[in-house]
């Protein structure tokens, strides 16, 4: 057994003081739909509903070994990270101050101040997280405080590792392939580093989003490299770039082994998770169990582990979550119509709708011409291949529209 896979034995032996091991639990929907045997760890049930404690009470209990007289840690974070420092923190005993962004919903914010405690002190400070970063590292030096990173980081890597000793202890074997959502690289770089060393024959696939798979641009260039835009709606993985630590520990991934799970899709996954199932998944969280379909082919018959990282989801982002999932399967679109203004011509157009199709949005914008005005209008179906029947009517009866539900600018503009 290697020094590392030791050190995450040891590791997760520690953690039991903290809390017990998350569950790993048998899927019948899944691996019923995938004729696979479907496993979720459940990293959306610890303490603080991500895998993100591991490492911050990990990376902050060898520092207190380090140095016992170490009493005062800094992070930047907007979510996760930082309700797990902040549990760290007063399990310790431990004085913690977190920089968080002003934009931080306060819901977050909350959540970290009650897990925390009167250990810690929030500070919300900067738009953008680079100028959080920037002030929490300035105050950091300042106050000759230890700096909690999220990822980068030899000890909070070990902390992570832990979930893939949870995880062949509870399942008694090795699985044929483990999923891993991709971030900054920290859970990935700890739990392979685990079950390599311990379960060879296991195979990985890892799972970036779309709008920022650092992961990816690293392993084609050889090196971290910093993305130049990110989507940030998987908030708990959507990072610039991989921490150069879990790149030395994941260079060896092959580019086929790295999936992309584009943002709108991920939303039908946690839909579908939440209605039939009964688990709340963040977007980062939902990501394992995203890519499935993808993998039907060669997971059938197998022992699969997805490893669900989080589910620290703000229900008000609901019904965003529903539009995206909507728009992404073609059962919601938006037109721009340009609406003739003369009597009746409203009521041709409402009478093209089909029997599963409904109004959702309807809203005049204003007149483009004497005889013409123009109308915002979104219509839901139960069908995609309605739409195609819907334009078919239109343009046989000449009105004049524009589908605008992937045109970015416009749509955040007038939806």
């Amino acid at each position: 057994m290697t020094q590392f896979a030791l050190e995450a034995l040891a590791a997760t032996r520690a953690l039991r003081t903290l809390f017990e091991p998350t569950p790993l639990q048998r899927n019948a929907f899944l691996s019923k739909r995938y004729d696979a045997n479907i496993w979720l760890k459940r990293e959306d049930l610890t303490p603080v509903r991500s895998y993100k404690l591991r490492g911050a009470f990990t990376a902050m209990r060898r520092q207190l070994e380090r140095d016992p007289k170490a009493r005062q840690f800094v992070c930047a974070s907007a979510g996760n990270h930082a309700q797990g420092m902040a549990l760290a923190c007063r399990h310790f005993g431990a004085k913690g101050t977190i920089f968080m962004p002003v934009t931080t919903p306060q819901q977050k914010v909350d959540k970290t101040r009650v897990f925390g405690g009167e250990a810690i002190e929030i500070v919300l400070t900067g738009d953008y997280f680079d100028q959080t970063l920037a002030a929490s590292k300035a105050y950091c030096a300042e106050a000759g405080a230890h700096f909690l990173a999220p990822f980068d980081d030899e000890d909070v890597i070990e902390g992570q590792a832990s979930v893939g000793v949870e995880i062949l202890d509870q399942l008694g074997q090795a699985p044929d392939l483990v999923i891993l959502p991709v971030g900054g690289g920290g859970l990935a770089s700890g739990v392979t580093g685990y079950l390599r060393a311990t379960a060879p024959d296991t195979d990985f696939r890892f799972v970036e989003p779309a709008g920022g798979a650092s992961l990816t641009a690293a392993i084609d260039a050889g090196a971290p490299v910093t993305i130049r835009e990110v989507n940030s709606f998987v908030d708990g993985a959507a990072v610039a770039r991989i921490g150069d630590l879990p790149f030395a520990a994941l260079k060896w991934v092959r580019p086929e082994q790295i999936l992309r799970a584009p943002e709108d899709r991920i939303c039908i996954t946690m839909i579908e998770m939440l209605n039939v199932e009964g688990i709340v998944l963040e977007p980062a969280g939902a990501m394992s169990v995203d890519v499935l379909p993808e993998l039907a082919e060669e997971i059938r018959g197998k022992t699969v582990v997805c490893v669900t990282s989080g589910g620290n989801f703000d229900f008000e982002r609901l019904p965003e979550v529903k539009e995206r999932a909507q728009r992404y399967s073609g059962t919601k679109k938006y037109f721009i119509l340009r609406m003739p203004q003369r009597p009746g011509a409203l009521r041709e157009f409402l009478n093209m709708l089909g029997p599963d199709d409904d109004v959702a949005r309807f809203e005049y914008l204003k007149k483009s011409a004497r005889n013409f005005g123009s109308i915002l209008i979104g219509i839901e179906t139960k069908r995609p291949e309605a739409f195609r029947e819907l334009t078919q009517k239109l343009d046989a009866a000449g009105f004049s529209y524009r589908d605008i539900t992937d045109d970015s600018a416009l749509a955040e503009f007038l939806i």
